[in-house]
């Protein structure tokens, strides 16, 4: 059963964390990595990785997939929440990543380059039910590349748990339009240096 009050709350709380300890660069550019995705506040990833397996503890999960580095730490939270394994694409392939793998390239707009992610077969199969979990959610690159090495398994997807989407750069639309269940904790509808606005607040 879903404690709708605690999920207002994280999210009332991840909100305010966003606003008050977010650094917007741009229009477009939005750092918060003094909890996120740099220094990391353990308590508060682990709330907010339980909130996203949470919503999707009725699925059927067994694997939830991410990508390194930014996205483990809230992976790995969810997985504890579902009880399941924790997969992360690596980023190039290394000399230890021997056998069948899942390659997908993507392109980070922050660093401004591709670059391919790698995933053993041997740790993704059809028999997967998949939860792709990641941090952001901006142009949907990542995302895509995730849900491609998923279908190369032959997995079934879950859905996509994400912590914070930029709505306004509308990575998460094709996703959607193809059917796939994206649930994001915090949704940015627009933002600028000294404001965010939220989608939730209309």
């Amino acid at each position: 059963m879903i404690d709708t009050d605690k999920e207002k709350e994280i999210i009332s709380r991840l909100h305010e964390r966003i606003r008050n300890d977010g650094v917007v660069i741009g229009e477009d550019v939005l750092k918060v990595d003094t909890f996120l995705n740099h220094q990391i506040d353990p308590v508060f990833i682990m709330q907010l990785g339980q909130e996203l397996g949470q919503r999707f503890a009725a699925n059927g999960v067994t694997k939830i997939l991410t990508v390194e580095a930014s996205g483990i730490a809230v992976a790995m939270a969810a997985g504890l929440a579902l009880n399941v394994p924790v997969l992360f694409a690596k980023k190039g392939r290394p000399s230890t990543l021997q056998g069948q793998v899942y390659v997908a390239q993507v392109f980070s707009f922050t660093r401004q380059g591709e670059t391919d992610i790698f995933v053993s077969a041997h740790f993704l199969s059809a028999d997967d039910v998949v939860l792709i979990v990641d941090d952001f959610l901006a142009h949907g690159e990542a995302l895509q590349g995730l849900i491609s090495l998923a279908r190369q398994a032959g997995a079934r997807i879950a859905g996509a748990g994400i912590v914070i989407e930029k709505s306004f750069q509308h990575g998460g639309d094709a996703p959607r339009q193809e059917g796939i269940r994206i649930e994001s904790l915090a949704a940015i509808a627009s933002m600028r240096p000294g404001e965010i606005r939220f989608l939730s607040e209309g």
